[in-house]
């Protein structure tokens, strides 16, 4: 079973918005390819979202409610690719050698 220190933070919350861990010593498994390709998923939504936002605010003739139904689509995609980030530079730093003293 994985070590404590190497759980994988998964790119969705649980109940209230807690994060979702997983715990397991097969990268190739269902649940890892389901979170892989979530990822994969969440990335190119944030990649449409910043050109839809880069449009938008282009637009002089944006109103306000456009502008906060933008903000609020900018945070939940910040959310997801920070959430993304954090699990990949976890298992990154998982999975360097670690120093022996000798």
């Amino acid at each position: 079973m994985t070590a404590a220190n190497e759980l994988r933070l998964l790119p969705w919350s649980g109940p209230e918005g807690k994060p979702c861990y997983l715990s397991t010593d097969d990268p190739g498994g269902y649940m890892s390819r389901l979170a892989d390709n979530l990822e994969a998923i969440q990335l190119g939504s944030a990649a449409e979202l910043l050109e839809h936002a880069l449009e938008t605010l282009a637009d002089r003739g944006t109103s306000l409610n456009e502008m906060r139904c933008l903000v609020e689509e900018l945070t939940g995609g910040l959310r997801d690719i920070l959430r993304v980030a954090t699990s990949r530079g976890h298992l990154l730093a998982a999975s360097e050698p670690r120093e022996t003293a000798y």
